[in-house]
Order: C-alpha cells, then structure tokens, then sequence
C-alpha cells in the first residue's frame, strides 16, 4: 500500500514514483496522485472472494489505498499491526465491493495456504496472479502486473535503461523483478526461485548487505 511505505519515503527524502501493490499501482511521492493503476478486474475480484469463501477464507481486500475486510480476525489485527494501517470492516465482503480492487490478501499460516494455493491458480489461470510474498500472505492481483512490470514503468518514465538498473529482492514475488532488472540480487536467505535467477546474493538487513551493493555500485560510478 502507499500509505504503508509512504512514512518511508518522506523520512529516505525519495521523491521520485514508487512501485506499490505488487506492481498494480506507482505513486508520485510528493502528490500521492496514482501515475498508473491496474486492479482486479471487479468480477474476477468477486469471484475470487467467493472461491476464498467456499474454502472457509476470507480475504484482506484493498481498494483506494485502504484496507477492507468482512470481519477482524487474529490475522487481520496481526497484518494491520505489522503494517502500523487501521482496518476497515464491512461485513459481507459480495455485498459491499462495488469497485475493483487493487489487490486481494488471504492471510494464513504457511502449510495453509500451500494447500490453498494450487486450486486458485487453476481457476483463476491467466486471469488472476497469484504468488507469495510474506510466507503468510497469499497476493491475487491483476494477471498483467507484477513488480517488474511496475520498475519498467517508472524507468520508462525516468528515462532509464533497465540494463543499468540493479534490483533486490527476497520473496517469491520478487522473481520477476530480478527478471526484469539487469541485476539482479537476491537476499541470500531469499526464496528458492528467487535464488535460482539472481545475478548475485547478498546478506540481509543484519549485515547491512543491500546497503554494501549499493555503495559499491555508487563507487564504480564515481569518477576517479
């Protein structure tokens, strides 16, 4: 969500667009106005929290940079304290979404959503992404976004050359970003497939390792 990072980028002092909601969303910092916005399409949307339903799930759903959910849960009071975001109820979820979401959350404990997650993508195949980025948090979004998608955007909008872009990531949903970028590096206690693509690894929030990339990238730029 914008809102979640955007305590972020005001204290980093980033005023250039950020990538928020998986890709599905990029964000002027200094106006908060959405440079681009692709959500669910609403029907798929409906039909997803109805699938969700029929399993005994019930989605976060996110729709113009809030929070929504039929009913506060342990999970949902876990997620919203985590992210510091206040979270909305609304009862049933069918009967008060009018309009398309920016994403859908299901939060559950890891084996759970394993067992969830295959029959989702069978019926939602080519019209719904699915992956994973927190190991208990399970994203729908719209099939045509991803992170990457998302950094092609706003480099195309900087004018950079995504060759000369380096990424980091850590979660499965960062694959297609490390795709994308002409660098990439994953956290070296990242996901699998994240590890099986990256250019490089680096150490994670411990030892200071995207902050020590980042220095040396800047130090092969510098003139000598």
């Amino acid at each position: 969500m914008f809102r979640s990072v955007e305590p972020y980028l005001a204290e980093a002092g980033i005023r250039e667009p950020v990538v928020c909601y998986q890709g599905a969303a990029v964000v002027d910092p200094t106006t908060g106005r959405f440079l681009l916005h692709e959500p669910i399409e609403l029907a798929v949307a409906r039909e997803a929290i109805a699938a969700l339903a029929e399993r005994g799930f019930s989605p976060n759903v996110y729709v113009d940079d809030r929070l929504y959910v039929a009913q506060e849960t342990e999970y949902s009071r876990a997620y919203s304290q985590f992210q510091h975001l206040p979270v909305t109820e609304v009862g049933d979820l069918l009967a008060w979404l009018e309009l398309p979401p920016t994403k859908l959350v299901q939060v559950a404990d890891p084996p759970v959503l394993a067992d969830l997650r295959p029959g989702l993508e069978r019926q939602f195949d080519g019209r719904m992404f699915v992956t994973t980025s927190l190991p208990y948090m399970l994203e729908l979004g719209n099939p045509a976004v991803t992170k990457g998608s998302g950094m092609a955007f706003v480099a195309k909008l900087l004018g950079l050359d995504l060759d000369h872009v380096v990424a980091f990531g850590d979660g499965e949903n960062d694959v297609e970003l490390l795709d994308v970028a002409g660098f990439g590096v994953a956290i070296e206690t990242g996901h699998p497939r994240l590890l099986a693509i990256a250019d490089m690894t680096c150490a994670g929030p411990d030892g200071e390792g995207v902050a020590g990339v980042i220095d040396a990238v800047l130090d092969l730029d510098s003139p000598t």
